[in-house]
């Protein structure tokens, strides 16, 4: 039996197969994928032309050293990248995930330091709340007071800024005037810690579990790259949960003009949980600036495998010649809507956020004051549980252990239609409700 789950948890429906948006317990029992697995599964379940193409490169080569050998299809689907990202995006690195893609942009950024005669830049400012991996290193920049007091003495911590968080806000300020506070706290932290340590601001443009879907005004974008450009400092988008057309642009980031990243990090949707992968993309005065000091100083056993960029090459493939990035901006405005009419019904929904089919609602115990949930309560778990009962799979994790709210996500497959969006917030809302009438029942909402 697996050691993930804690002592006593009940053990969860054991999979059998998943078709579309749907998954299926060995009991036959159907579940709507409201979450896409952990925001992966952007092409839903047994897609037939990913499934071909996995059978095609397995019985060609499986494996290949990338130090020794180039592919087709690593060749392949960088240009598709590159293409699908714009200008200042022609390299690509390939990984298994998104904490090490996350860790191969902190290293690529510290080489280019070191290679443009800057050594004295090592500092990764981050922001709190903020999750970017379970790595050591992704470890570090991720906003978590929980985990950090976990592994705290096994890293170095790097600074962190506030996240422009605008559903509790500070009394008589407009979230215009928040997230200013929030930018240049950026501005602040760099020269507290001295620009000429700073090496780069990774950041969520659109936020995962850990703000729930935080999107933030055009300015705060704006305003992150200027600053950034203003004491050279790297900006690294960590779009492993937004990027690859989930938000309704292949980079989330080509919402907001003036925003550009240095560089991007992809995982999750980038092969639709087909295969474990993950990306790394930069400009070449990056990449050609270390490679004149001898190349890349980093790398993983499975980085650039061909089946790996075989079987992301087909799952970019249905996306763009599906219309799924489109698809996904159409999708994800009806979802918002049927979302915002839950909110109006239901006691516990706080908030509705997001962009696209990345969307999030927040738990509460008081819509009018926005008091939260007792935090021992592990309100998104318990829904969870109320979920698989009434036929939906939902994902959380709890960032922060509710400090900073208590976060259900709501990002289904790119292929969901406006039937299967009824259906989910139909099942959703019976969940929530059940939830509702247990927490009445226990005194814990009057």
């Amino acid at each position: 039996m697996s050691f993930y789950l804690p002592k006593g948890a009940p053990r969860p429906p054991r999979i059998a197969r998943g078709v579309g948006v749907h998954l299926y317990d060995e009991k036959g029992k159907r579940y709507l994928d409201a979450t896409s697995g952990a925001v992966v599964s952007n092409l839903g379940h047994s897609n037939l032309r990913v499934i071909a193409a996995m059978i095609e490169q397995a019985q060609r080569v499986t494996f290949a050293y990338p130090r020794f050998f180039e592919s087709e299809h690593n060749v392949r689907l960088s240009g598709q990248l590159a293409e699908l990202a714009g200008e200042g995006f022609d390299r690509t690195f390939f990984v298994s995930g998104g904490s090490e893609a996350n860790e191969a942009a902190l290293k690529l950024a510290r080489q280019y330091a070191l290679a443009c005669g800057q050594p004295t830049r090592w500092k990764v400012i981050s922001r709190d709340p903020s999750y970017h991996g379970s790595t050591m290193g992704a470890m570090a920049v991720t906003g978590d007071s929980f985990t950090e007091s976990i592994y705290r003495p096994m890293f170095q911590q790097m600074p962190k800024i506030p996240a422009p968080l605008t559903y509790r806000l500070p009394a008589d300020v407009t979230a215009e005037e928040h997230v200013a506070v929030c930018a240049q706290a950026l501005e602040q932290r760099i020269l507290e810690e001295g620009p000429e340590t700073v090496l780069a601001f990774i950041v969520e443009p659109v936020g995962g579990l850990s703000t729930g879907a935080l999107v933030s005004p055009a300015s705060y974008y704006r305003q992150v790259r200027e600053i950034c450009d203003r004491y050279g400092v790297l900006l690294i988008h960590d779009e492993i949960m937004s990027g690859a057309g989930r938000t309704g642009a292949f980079l989330s980031s080509q919402h907001w003009e003036g925003s550009r990243p240095d560089i991007v990090t992809l995982a999750k949707g980038l092969a639709a949980g087909y295969t474990p992968f993950g990306a790394v993309l930069a400009p070449n005065r990056i990449v050609e600036t270390i490679g004149a000091q001898g190349g890349f100083v980093h790398g993983h056993t499975y980085f650039s495998n061909p089946f790996s960029c075989a079987v992301a090459a087909a799952v970019i493939d249905e996306v763009v010649e599906r219309g799924l990035i489109e698809r996904a901006a159409q999708m994800g405005q009806y979802l918002d809507r049927r979302l915002r009419e839950l909110q109006q019904d239901c006691r516990l929904v706080g908030d509705v956020r997001g962009k696209g089919l990345l969307m999030a609602i927040e738990l509460v115990a008081d819509k009018q004051t926005r008091r939260q949930l007792a935090p021992e309560m592990n309100a998104p778990a318990r829904l969870t549980t109320y979920g698989l009962e009434h036929g939906i799979a939902l994902y959380n994790r709890r960032a922060n252990r509710g400090q900073f709210g208590d976060i259900q996500l709501i990002a289904p497959p790119l292929i969901i239609t406006e039937p299967e969006i009824d259906d989910l917030v139909e099942r959703l809302r019976r969940s929530l409700a059940d939830f509702e009438r247990d927490l009445e029942r226990e005194g814990l909402l009057t």
